[in-house]
């Protein structure tokens, strides 16, 4: 007679049905991407599998028949409360059929359970997903994230005042724009831009340096 074990492996528990299940499903596919291509119309791509969804109708008895697994406990509603809990608690089960290949971690999405013939016994509908677990890759940096900008070099340019002049139309000639004589004003501590000393040396920066 096969066994349907339930391992809680963080508690080193483990349930066994009482009665074994007459059925069992276990599903296994892969998901299908479908694309739709000019002049030759859907494709279906395939892609990575899913994850296995397990349903089992099984019988939780209130006394002990013939049937009835050696060892079980005679608790009905037991058995359902310990279903209950480890849904709502999310706990990973290992899932294991006797005598077959099936052996998987899982969680209890649902249980449905209830009485039919008077005889106190629960009959449940038991729905299983197959569980996951989240690892995080860590990529090596590749060596463009790696390398360091390169410094551009920038040119700073002496430049003595002639009787004439304007921080303005300096701007003009050296950078193509008149409207940055405040900034290279600033740039050269001079606090008034309107008023500039002939034979006073300036510095004419780079204009990314305004």
């Amino acid at each position: 007679m096969k066994k349907f074990i339930f391992k809680d492996t963080e508690k080193n528990t483990e349930t066994v049905l009482p009665v074994t299940p007459p059925s069992f499903e276990v599903s296994h596919g892969i998901n299908v991407e479908t694309i739709n291509i000019h002049t030759l119309g859907d494709v279906n791509l395939p892609g990575y599998g899913t994850l296995a969804t397990i349903k089992i109708d099984c019988t939780f008895p209130a006394q002990k028949y013939n049937f009835v697994q050696a060892g079980a406990k005679i608790d009905p509603y037991g058995y359902v409360k310990k279903f209950k809990n480890w849904s709502d608690n999310h706990t990973i089960l290992r899932f294991i059929v006797s005598d077959t290949s099936v052996n998987i971690p899982v969680f209890v999405q649902e249980i449905t359970y209830g009485e039919r013939d008077g005889t106190g016994d629960v009959y449940a509908s038991i729905t299983l997903r197959e569980h996951r677990e989240l690892t995080v890759i860590q990529t090596k940096k590749t060596g463009n994230s790696t390398r360091k900008s390169e410094k551009r070099s920038v040119s700073i340019q002496n430049y003595t005042i002639k009787k004439g002049d304007t921080l303005s139309a300096i701007c003009r000639k050296y950078y193509g724009d008149s409207s940055l004589y405040k900034k290279l004003a600033s740039y050269n501590n001079i606090k008034n831009p309107n008023l500039i000393i002939a034979g006073k040396t300036i510095k004419l920066p780079d204009k990314s340096l305004l």
